[in-house]
């Protein structure tokens, strides 16, 4: 069976504001959601390990969100998190970055996945992100000595929408200008919009609305 590693992040607030944050929710259930459709496993790591923080599980509608939530296996993995010290690379087909303010505080500078993800791309691995989760390529550096995101084209969190959810001023940093600095090209379409660009093995999605297509987008890609 296909597996994927779920990096999330530790960091339990918005930037270093006391408001409750981490990884927004539906853009990992939807994923999952997508995963399990296929018959792929996951399993969800962070750098400290143990429960993972995240919010957005109470929005009304969702019910893909509402249901993986109520799920037990799934409430066991994120509340127990495998530390990133024991996470085996060589086990996982791709590796997914959940979005959430909360990563823009640790994995967005964090050199241990940072690593294991640089291995994994180079070992003809796939690489997905959504939203915030982008940040987690940030630090990503092949063997080469080249940042993977040096000859990428991808897309995140915009500015625009960055301020239509009046966090503009809490975050640690503005993504979308640190992928435009460090990406080949930073692409986005209208705030809200569903959009996601896949440029070989790695695959981003502008924000909540395109985790369903990332993970769509990752299944193909494994085949």
């Amino acid at each position: 069976m296909k597996k994927v590693l779920i990096p999330v992040t530790n960091h339990a607030t918005l930037g270093e504001t006391d408001q409750a944050n981490g990884t927004f929710s539906p853009e990992l259930t939807h994923v999952v959601h997508v995963l399990k459709t296929a018959g792929i496993d996951y399993e969800v790591a962070s750098i400290k390990g143990g429960k993972a923080p995240i919010y957005g599980t109470d929005i009304e509608g969702d019910d893909v969100n509402t249901s993986v939530l109520a799920d037990e296996d799934f409430q066991n993995r994120i509340n127990n998190t495998i530390p990133v010290s024991q996470v085996n690379i060589a086990d996982y087909d791709a590796v997914f970055y959940p979005g959430g303010f909360g990563l823009l505080s640790d994995l967005a500078t964090n050199e241990d996945f940072a690593k294991l993800s640089a291995q994994h791309f180079e070992n003809g691995g796939i690489l997905a992100a959504v939203c915030h989760g982008p940040a987690g390529l940030l630090p990503i550096t092949l063997s080469n000595g080249e940042s993977l995101l040096a000859t990428k084209s991808v897309t995140g969190f915009t500015r625009e929408e960055e301020i239509d959810y009046g966090t503009i001023n809490d975050i640690p940093f503005l993504m979308e200008e640190a992928l435009t600095r460090k990406a080949a090209r930073f692409n986005k379409v209208q705030p809200w919009g569903a959009f996601i660009i896949e440029d070989g093995r790695v695959i981003t999605g502008q924000n909540p609305g395109s985790a369903h297509a990332v993970g769509e987008a990752m299944v193909k890609l494994l085949g």
